[in-house]
């Protein structure tokens, strides 16, 4: 039988549990997929944790990338045997073989692999509508993006590069400056070291950034504030190093007249039309060399609890995946 990571109860990485599941066949409106990678994000240790409350039992992961095995009556956009790649509710990825509704599922063209694609989709959408439709990065802008050298940073930062925008970048430990550095950030500053917002604001004489684009949460969110010019963006993503304090509007939000924002994939990818647009965009930067990706470590799905561990660690340098 094919196996998944199911969670019974929420915790640490201990309560992923790899059991044998059956996997039958698809209904009308679903395909049946047999998964090749699995994309490992740290929205799958809030589902775990119980962060974001999910119904247990419950399978866990959000992405992957693979073959069509099956498809149901009323599919028309997918046939046996077509690559695609995934990153949606439901929950489930951590799985040799599943059953996805067609409407999640992104076709993936010739020439990018399951492993690069399974890294893509969730990273590079949230690139995609940061920095396109969240603020519309503009050329000769710079801005701050924290956690640098994570997978979504890297991504971003290539991205803004290509358009002729600079950013400044923050990373939690000194290993991680050459690898933002090597994805293209103009300064990378180790906000464990240092106080960022004062570099920041040393980096701008004294001007500020018009948007700070914040994953990591508890620990940068006010420092994050002090870098913003008046009438600047705060794209707050991502609670990494813990949920957000409540925001005091008055005190904080009103004195710069500052935008506060809480976006996600979902807002902006509201069906498969838009999802495999996004997508395209991000593939077609792949092929023309102006995003490359460099995985940085690869697990055997049973490996889930120590692929968790490490996460939450911090110990990756960029994406990682698991292989089923």
């Amino acid at each position: 039988m094919p196996k998944s990571i199911i969670i019974t109860k929420n915790g640490g990485p201990e309560v992923l549990e790899l059991q044998d599941v059956n996997v039958s066949a698809p209904g009308p409106d679903e395909i049946k997929v047999t998964n090749h990678a699995i994309g490992l994000n740290y929205i799958d240790t809030y589902h775990r944790s119980g962060l974001y409350p999910v119904k247990l039992p419950s399978g866990i992961g959000l992405e992957a990338a693979g073959k069509v095995d099956e498809v149901g009556s009323n599919v028309t956009e997918f046939n046996k045997g077509d690559n695609i790649a995934y990153a949606s509710i439901p929950l489930g990825a951590y799985a040799q073989k599943r059953i996805i509704p067609s409407k999640i599922a992104i076709k993936v063209p010739d020439g990018i692999s399951h492993e690069i694609a399974a890294t893509l989709i969730t990273k590079g959408l949230t690139t995609n509508y940061l920095l396109t439709k969240t603020y519309q990065l503009k050329a000769g802008e710079l801005v701050l993006f924290h956690a640098a050298a994570g997978g979504v940073g890297q991504i971003f930062a290539q991205w803004a590069n290509s358009i002729g925008a600079k950013v400044i970048g923050t990373v939690g430990s000194d290993d991680k400056i050459k690898v933002a550095e090597e994805n293209g950030y103009s300064h990378v500053i180790n906000y464990t070291k240092v106080d960022f917002a004062k570099e920041v604001l040393k980096i701008t004489n004294n001007e500020g950034v018009p948007a700070v684009f914040d994953g990591v949460g508890k620990k940068t969110f006010y420092g994050s504030l002090n870098c913003l010019k008046t009438r600047g963006m705060m794209i707050s993503f991502g609670n990494a190093s813990g949920p957000l304090d409540p925001v005091n509007v008055p005190k904080d939000i009103q004195p710069k007249g500052l935008y506060l924002t809480r976006p996600s994939i979902a807002q902006y990818f509201t069906n498969r039309k838009e999802l495999q647009a996004g997508a395209d965009t991000i593939f077609e930067k792949i092929k023309f060399g102006k995003i490359k990706i460099r995985i940085s470590k690869k697990y055997k799905l049973a490996e889930a609890k120590q692929a968790h561990a490490d996460l939450e660690a911090r110990k990756l340098l960029g994406p990682a995946i698991l292989i089923p």
